[in-house]
């Protein structure tokens, strides 16, 4: 198959990632989870690449995946391009944003300071640009993006948002309960999932998409029981009141109970919670070099652990 057809046919570089990913794992599930991506954004580019060329580039099974003569072809091909792209874009980040210019990065509370390994090392990658640093709105996570009033998130996973960009993972931890220092569960020691159905969570509004809340919140315990939901916070410091009262208790990022110590609080480990991860987003739009050169400082250094 000519390059330049193969070239044409995965018009994105996304869809060249996602056959090559699969292509190596060969497991539909792991591909989406390295790439950060839903299951069904692979499947569905496997497909529409499959009817561009008319024929299988899988043989899938329901105990199996395995590449089709006609997608080891395509793989060798491939590859070659991907590396060829993967070198420019080297070259291009050689060559350096401009000079003299501030990335604004939205993050929760004080993930700011746990991220300074990786500002520091972007810091000294490219002097002479800065970071600053706004508050994400948890009911809104997504509109100062959207906006334009942050450059970048740092946001828990998944986020499935069709205009926005995931970037490289660059925190990852567990989380706490918050509960209020009167409330039964705070001599416990530690608080679990199903503690979660005998009490109330707080609710983020409609603006914070449900998939995206039930990543930090799960909607029901691992037993079946459902999690009750309400009263509405929009803010952080709205959510610590509402547990301080005693009218909600709610998970958070372990993050929270490092650099938080508020009067009628308690923060209960949670150790049967899966860990979190919180990835760079950023708006698919957006073609702004600094962006990509926080992106790649962040993929080299990789996750830092809470």
């Amino acid at each position: 198959m000519d390059r330049l057809i193969t070239l044409e046919l995965f018009v994105e570089l996304r869809d060249i990632e996602i056959f090559l990913t699969l292509a190596e794992e060969l497991h539909f599930g792991r591909t989406a989870e390295r790439l950060h991506v839903s299951q069904a954004r692979v499947s569905q580019a496997i497909r529409a690449q499959e009817r561009r060329i008319g024929t299988a580039l899988f043989d899938r099974t329901s105990r199996r995946v395995r590449l089709t003569p006609v997608g080891r072809r395509l793989r060798e091909d491939l590859q070659q391009v991907h590396d060829l792209l993967q070198a420019a874009l080297a070259r291009a980040e050689a060559a350096g944003p401009g000079v003299g210019e501030t990335l604004k990065i939205g993050v929760f509370g004080h993930a700011g300071h746990e991220m300074r390994p990786l500002i520091d090392a972007f810091r000294t990658r490219y002097p002479g640009n800065d970071v600053t640093f706004g508050e994400v709105n948890g009911a809104e996570p997504f509109n100062a993006l959207r906006s334009g009033e942050h450059d970048v998130n740092v946001l828990w996973l998944p986020v499935f948002e069709p205009d926005l960009t995931v970037g490289p993972t660059v925190l990852t931890g567990r989380r706490v309960l918050a509960v209020a220092t009167d409330h039964p569960l705070a001599d416990r020691g530690a608080a679990s999932l199903e503690d979660l159905a005998d009490n109330h969570v707080v609710d983020f509004g409609p603006d914070a998409p449900e998939y995206w809340v039930a990543a930090m919140v799960p909607t029901r315990t691992p037993q079946g029981r459902r999690i009750p939901r309400g009263p509405v916070a929009r803010t952080f410091h709205e959510l610590l009141a509402l547990v301080a009262s005693g009218r909600c208790i709610h998970p958070l990022g372990e993050i929270a109970a490092r650099y938080n110590t508020p009067p009628g609080i308690t923060f209960l480990p949670m150790p049967d919670t899966p860990e979190l991860q919180w990835a760079l987003v950023w708006p698919s739009t957006t073609d702004n070099p600094l962006i990509r050169a926080l992106s790649h400082t962040a993929a080299d250094l990789g996750p830092i652990q809470l």
